[in-house]
């Protein structure tokens, strides 16, 4: 029973961990131009890419609610539609890199398994904006997104 304790205890600690990894590399990225606000090259799903080796698929989602969660708090936009973009493309993202990696890990690399999250959260994203924000018109944010992403990627 004590070894089972340990065992949850250190995989505790090793989300913990990785979540403050997805914290730190957020505030890197925040600091980086971008071209465009909304376009960002991702630095944070870095953690998320190593716990599709290291972790269990429940943690992995785990995980990406911290990372949501702790970027809205730290970005201050918890309580706004931004989050809810980033919560969407996040988890977007997060299921389809868990999914590539469990059902074709023999056959893609991480770095596709990557690409396809990210096409996964631009997609997801861009069709929140149509529905949210821009209606119609978010088609045009939708191709140089789409190439941020598969670049990014």
């Amino acid at each position: 029973m004590a070894a089972s304790t340990r065992s949850i205890s250190e995989r505790t600690h090793l989300i913990a961990l990785l979540a403050a990894f997805c914290l730190f590399l957020s505030m890197i990225e925040y600091l980086i131009p971008k071209p465009v606000p909304f376009m960002r090259i991702g630095l944070a799903n870095v953690p998320v890419l190593v716990s599709l080796l290291i972790c269990k698929p429940r943690e992995v989602l785990l995980l990406i609610f911290l990372k949501v969660l702790g970027q809205g708090l730290v970005n201050g936009t918890l309580f706004s539609y931004i989050f809810l973009f980033s919560a969407a493309g996040s988890f977007a993202s997060g299921v389809v890199m868990l999914g590539a990696f469990l059902a074709f890990r023999r056959h893609l690399s991480l770095v596709g398994v990557c690409m396809l999250g990210a096409l996964a959260s631009n997609l997801v994203q861009i069709l929140m904006a149509r529905e949210i924000v821009f209606g119609r018109s978010a088609v045009l944010i939708g191709p140089p997104l789409l190439l941020m992403g598969a670049a990014s990627g």
